[in-house]
């Protein structure tokens, strides 16, 4: 696969996983209601966690590049945890809304210390993450640097937009949105982990 194509492939699923419902979310719509920028700072914390980790699992993710059984490992437990998350996704359609949480620290502080206690944060880059980074190796670091600042951009337009919309009253983020936004989320989460296990079970097969 070419670099664009993979690009775009990492893009649709951390898209999948930004706007999967979570801690993060809610704050962002409960402080984006107050300031319209808090969506963007929340964003910020959040990368200053989430940047160093990636780079973290970008060395650790290069000692074992060449060893198919730990590749086979990684694509399955990441494949399974999309299961999880998409089907998670699929059931969250009926929710009425996401809950504004409230908290009064900074976004910035707010971003970074939610990443930092969520799990389902750590064990997607444990799982999922470290499957995209495993891919991204083989364009080099140029690869890993461009994925990460996708991955990156994703959380930043997502978060800003959710800020910059509770803030104007929330209109567009209504029940019809969230339920598009998670159908196809979810669907996706869902047909990727699928690629993911096929990813697997060639390599075990190899």
């Amino acid at each position: 696969m070419a670099l664009g194509g993979f690009l775009l492939e990492a893009v649709l699923v951390s898209l999948s996983g930004v706007m999967a419902p979570g801690p993060i979310t809610s704050v962002t719509v409960g402080l984006g209601s107050e300031n319209p920028r808090a969506g963007a700072w929340v964003a910020v914390g959040h990368g200053l966690v989430e940047i160093p980790l990636m780079i973290a699992v970008y060395f650790g993710v290069g000692a074992v590049v060449d060893r198919p059984g730990i590749q086979a490992g990684i694509s399955l437990v990441g494949g399974a945890f999309l299961i999880y998350l998409g089907w998670g996704l699929l059931r969250s359609l009926r929710i009425s809304e996401v809950e504004a949480g409230r908290t009064d620290r900074s976004p910035l502080a707010a971003g970074a210390l939610l990443s930092l206690g969520n799990p389902y944060f750590l064990i997607w880059w444990a799982t999922v993450g470290a499957a995209l980074i495993l891919r991204s190796v083989s364009f080099g670091w140029i690869g890993f640097a461009l994925f990460a600042a996708a991955h990156w951009l994703c959380d930043l337009i997502w978060d800003t937009t959710l800020g910059v919309l509770s803030f104007q009253g929330g209109q567009f983020f209504g029940r019809r949105f969230q339920q598009a936004a998670f159908a196809l989320s979810g669907g996706f989460l869902i047909f990727y982990s699928l690629k993911l296990l096929l990813d697997a079970v060639r390599l075990l097969a190899s």
